[in-house]
């Protein structure tokens, strides 16, 4: 199943959204909020999935879906925790992660404000998971039983962190297999095409490894979140990937071109964000449909 947070209030409100994102039905009987819905889970979920079926079969009261409307699924969340996954040459038997403010989130259509272009501001698309409570010292399988919610990401830097319109329950989804998404994360940068990696290609630490080293000492309640980093694909020699214009897949962030420039040139050519810019992070099922909904943000001066 889909759900979504619409606008309105700090937390939003629940809603379960049809698999093609075209309606929404209210999910207020069952819990007012995402956060409510996932610290009483296991009666929850099965209300929720109920809803689900119902809205597909047009048998629910609905009304269009419109991710301008939808705050993140998470408008706010009791952790983020963001990984370091897509290493190309892992230093470490540990994944790196680091914890970041989760005390609010942008919506995915909500403007990325700057105060000043020299803060160097950095697009970062990334897949991140919702997770139930999750015991201190988890094993690999107590970690991936405790995913509740998959969903992207674009954890702009400086921090203005934003999370894709719906977030999709792990069975919904046929490229989650493993502790991984596969699938091709598309970033556009101005409307052109700027990286496709396969967020299932080159992860050196699965969903698994995140959640077990995060969870390692100390236990993670429902509603933490965790994320990728940037999904990175290396090229066919096994050396960092190519740009799009080059016959590559591209980048999910500026700094990994710009690293890629500095190594070619010298110096890096591509700045990093400036006003006006404007990003667009989506996945998009083998029917060319979206999955997630679009993350969409126009960079602003404050």
């Amino acid at each position: 199943m889909k759900l979504a947070s619409l606008k309105g209030g700090r937390d939003g409100r629940l809603v379960v959204v049809s698999r093609d994102l075209a309606w929404f039905a209210d999910a207020s009987t069952v819990a007012p909020t995402l956060q409510a819905a996932l610290d009483d889970w296991e009666r929850c979920a099965p209300l929720l999935m109920g809803l689900s079926e119902s809205l597909e079969h047009g048998s629910a009261p609905r009304e269009r879906f419109r991710e301008h409307d939808a705050a993140s699924p998470l408008p706010r969340a009791l952790q983020w925790s963001d990984g370091s996954a897509y290493l190309t040459s892992p230093t470490t038997g540990d994944p790196l992660i680091q914890q970041g403010a989760s005390d609010g989130f942008l919506g995915p259509r909500d403007a990325l404000a700057i105060a000043d272009p020299a803060w160097d501001l950095d697009l970062e698309a990334e897949v991140a998971v919702v997770v139930g409570d999750v015991p201190r010292g988890a094993d690999r399988a107590t970690a991936l039983a405790a995913v509740r919610l998959v969903m992207l990401a674009n954890d702009a830097s400086p921090r203005g962190l934003a999370f894709s319109p719906v977030a999709v329950t792990p069975d919904e989804l046929p490229g989650w297999r493993d502790g991984k998404l596969h699938g091709a994360l598309e970033v556009e940068l101005n409307g052109a095409l700027f990286g496709r990696p396969d967020a299932g290609v080159d992860m050196a630490f699965d969903f698994a490894d995140l959640i077990c080293h995060a969870a390692a000492t100390r236990s993670l309640a429902a509603g933490a979140i965790i994320g990728s980093g940037a999904v990175s694909n290396r090229d066919d020699s096994g050396a960092q990937g190519r740009a799009i214009s080059e016959g590559g897949v591209g980048y999910s962030c500026l700094a990994e071109l710009r690293s890629v420039e500095a190594l070619a040139y010298g110096a890096p050519r591509t700045p990093f964000l400036q006003p006006g810019d404007r990003v667009r992070i989506e996945m998009r099922d083998a029917r060319r449909h979206s999955v997630f909904g679009a993350i969409e943000q126009e960079v602003v001066g404050l």
